[in-house]
Formats: structure tokens, C-alpha cells, sequence
């Protein structure tokens, strides 16, 4: 009985850190691509606007 507990303790945390692991990168993913962004603008208006 006991090992059952363990047993289902163990899986549910590998469970809940698998999702926060699809989380945390789904985030950094954003992160990255929000910074790309905003480099990419301030670059076009250091630049005057011209889109090169």
C-alpha cells in the first residue's frame, strides 16, 4: 500500500514538472521573439525609418 502511494506521488511530480517545463520554454521561446522584435524596432528608428 505504501509503495502505491509512493509510486503515485513520484509519477504526479513528473507529470507537474513536465508541464512547468513546457511552460518555462514556452516563455523563454516568447521572450526571445518579443526581444527580436523590439531590437529590430529601435534598430529601424536609430536607422531614421528607411526598413534596410
Amino acid at each position: 500500500m505504501a509503495l502505491d502511494s509512493l509510486v503515485l506521488t513520484v509519477v504526479f511530480a513528473a507529470v507537474f514538472f513536465y508541464v512547468l517545463y513546457g511552460v518555462i520554454r514556452a516563455a523563454v521561446r516568447d521572450g526571445i521573439l518579443q526581444a527580436d522584435e523590439r531590437r529590430q524596432k529601435a534598430r529601424q528608428t536609430a536607422d531614421g525609418g528607411s526598413g534596410t
